[in-house]
């Protein structure tokens, strides 16, 4: 760990009773800007791919405005969202799942195993149910994903959250609610049913800056909030809930406001671009092992599910020829992959 000090008068380094300073990891450090740098890679790549093919050269001229009329119209209006969308989506998912695998001390944890997407995918199935639009299913995912966080934290809640009752609770209410979504299923329309099932795979296509603004909303006011004022809290809880609060941290709030704040990410990035599978599973756990650090390393999980998300949806518009495949199956079969190999190597560990 790299410790840097800045002097609040000279700037030198000196002074360290006046200045202030800030820790880092060098390899954390270049594990986010590798991921990020990745990222921006595939946007690049796929703001430039489709039926009117664009060079890089020609992507980042429209992107600073000085592009041809239809340069800017395709990239600025017809792919950006897109792109844009997946970036949010991917670093809100790899977020929330950062927060809940260090509250519940579990690798497994997350959005898609606690119960809380499909909570989403109720809330959604009931307005496709109804006949509801596109913006009022979107509504529903949130409320969903949202009732359904409230509820499985009140039932978890016995004088405050312990996590293996989150955890079982969680997953009791993730059982329940898989069954009542395939029963709504069959009460929709064939029409219905049809874009509910591509709803529920997760998918990219048409998406807007509508899509992408609440999200994006959501992250600059809960990113600094988290990062700033609750990693080294995080940390320590990390030590176990007695060590903690003998530590000075209050845990049942923390963890309280914490789980409200990974429940309403989670929830707005379905409302977004559908349930996507295993990235809030998948981006923390990758993120560990490139840093090789202790601690939720949040920073660097929402880097890496911004580039796995843009980058398994650059692939399914390019896996098939002719064919463009919902990025949740990408997802899926790469996500379902990485859990066997996790739930193998925790076992061998005895963690699980």
């Amino acid at each position: 760990m790299t410790v840097i000090r800045f002097g609040s008068r000279s700037g030198t380094g000196r002074g360290i009773g006046s200045g202030w300073s800030f820790r880092y990891r060098p390899r954390s450090l270049a594990a986010g800007a590798a991921t990020a740098l990745t990222a921006l890679v595939v946007s690049v790549l796929s703001l430039g791919s489709g039926d009117y093919p664009l060079s890089p050269a020609q992507v980042l001229s429209a992107l600073a405005g000085s592009g041809t009329p239809a340069e800017d119209f395709v990239v600025d209006q017809l792919r950006l969202p897109r792109v844009v969308t997946a970036l949010v989506v991917g670093a809100a998912l790899a977020l929330a799942g950062a927060l809940f695998q260090s509250l519940v001390r579990n690798p497994l944890g997350s959005p898609d195993i606690l119960g809380f997407t499909q909570g989403a995918d109720t809330g959604a199935l009931l307005v496709v149910v109804a006949g509801g639009s596109t913006l009022a299913l979107a509504e529903g995912a949130v409320a969903g994903g949202v009732l359904t966080g409230a509820a499985v934290c009140a039932l978890a809640w016995r004088g405050g959250l312990h996590s293996g009752r989150l955890v079982l609770v969680g997953i009791g209410a993730a059982a329940m609610l898989t069954g009542v979504n395939g029963y709504l299923l069959t009460r929709a329309s064939q029409m219905d049913a049809a874009r509910a099932v591509l709803w529920l795979t997760g998918s990219l296509d048409g998406s807007g800056w509508g899509d992408a603004l609440p999200l994006l909303i959501a992250l600059v006011v809960l990113v600094p909030a988290v990062l700033g004022g609750c990693s080294r809290p995080l940390h320590l809880l990390e030590l176990g809930d007695d060590t903690a609060t003998a530590l000075g941290v209050r845990v049942g709030p923390l963890r309280l406001a914490l789980l409200a704040a990974a429940v309403l990410l989670a929830s707005l990035a379905a409302a977004a671009a559908g349930p996507v599978s295993f990235v809030a599973l998948t981006a923390p756990q990758l993120a560990r092992r490139m840093t090789r650090a202790l601690g939720p390393n949040l920073a660097v999980s929402m880097a890496t599910g911004a580039a796995l998300l843009v980058t398994a949806d650059f692939a399914a518009q390019h896996a098939l020829p002719g064919r463009q495949l919902p990025v949740g199956v990408v997802t899926g079969l790469l996500g379902g992959g990485y859990l066997a190999w996790l739930l193998a190597t925790e076992t061998r560990a005895g963690r699980i």
